[in-house]
């Protein structure tokens, strides 16, 4: 079992690479916005809470994300866990790590995916996705094909992120890069910290992380 982070700001490739784990090494993504849109519908004493809380348009604290992170670390059929946006501060990096330390698991790597900034911003604005299966395209590397249908499954429906703009773009990564970009640091000091080139082609920093995980 392995246990990886994230880090990189919107549009590194995250989501991709998470992707792929999942499907090659049975992993287990741990999205925060996934993890509260599942506890809401889920029934259990948390997802009432969570349900609660997001109904009244409040703020979900790190206390209630850090438990529903405990939840899914008591799973144990899979290959591991990555850990997407979260933790995206240095309280919730403490706050995992003492969850960690109380479970018995560990993390095997901090894995940041390094970008320059104004190419990742013309990788974006160019992004369209398949609304049925989430393949990614882009206007000049890999357009949506000209068929009108996703070449991985079939669907018609391609999607762009209203926030995909340049203007937008510089927002969110100034927010990233005043918010999440100690976690470098504080995992640098920790000695788990690995780095790749997020702008390679997909295939590459597939094969850089593989290698960071001891493939």
């Amino acid at each position: 079992m392995t246990n990886i982070i994230l880090l990189g700001p919107p549009g590194a490739g995250k989501g991709t690479q998470a992707r792929y784990l999942v499907e090659s090494r049975r992993m287990v993504q741990l999205s925060t916005g996934d993890m509260l849109r599942e506890a809401q519908t889920s029934g259990t004493e948390m997802g009432k809470k969570v349900a609660a809380i997001m109904a009244e348009g409040k703020l979900v604290t790190d206390q209630i994300v850090i438990g529903l992170i405990r939840e899914k670390l008591q799973d144990t059929s899979h290959g591991g866990f990555i850990f997407d946006g979260f933790p995206r501060t240095l309280a919730q990096a403490d706050a995992l790590e003492r969850l960690l330390r109380e479970m018995h698991l560990k993390l095997d790597a901090v894995i940041e995916m390094q970008v320059d900034d104004d190419a990742l911003v013309a990788r974006i604005t160019g992004r369209s996705t398949c609304g049925g299966c989430g393949e990614v395209y882009h206007d000049q590397t890999k357009p949506w094909p000209e068929d009108g249908k996703c070449a991985n499954c079939g669907s018609t429906d391609v999607q762009r992120r209203a926030d995909d703009n340049e203007d937008s773009l510089k927002t969110r990564l100034m927010e990233y890069y005043k918010k999440t970009s100690p976690l470098i640091g504080y995992y640098y000091a920790k000695g788990n910290l690995q780095r790749l080139d997020g702008l390679a082609s997909i295939e590459e920093v597939r094969k850089s992380m593989a290698w960071i995980m001891g493939e």
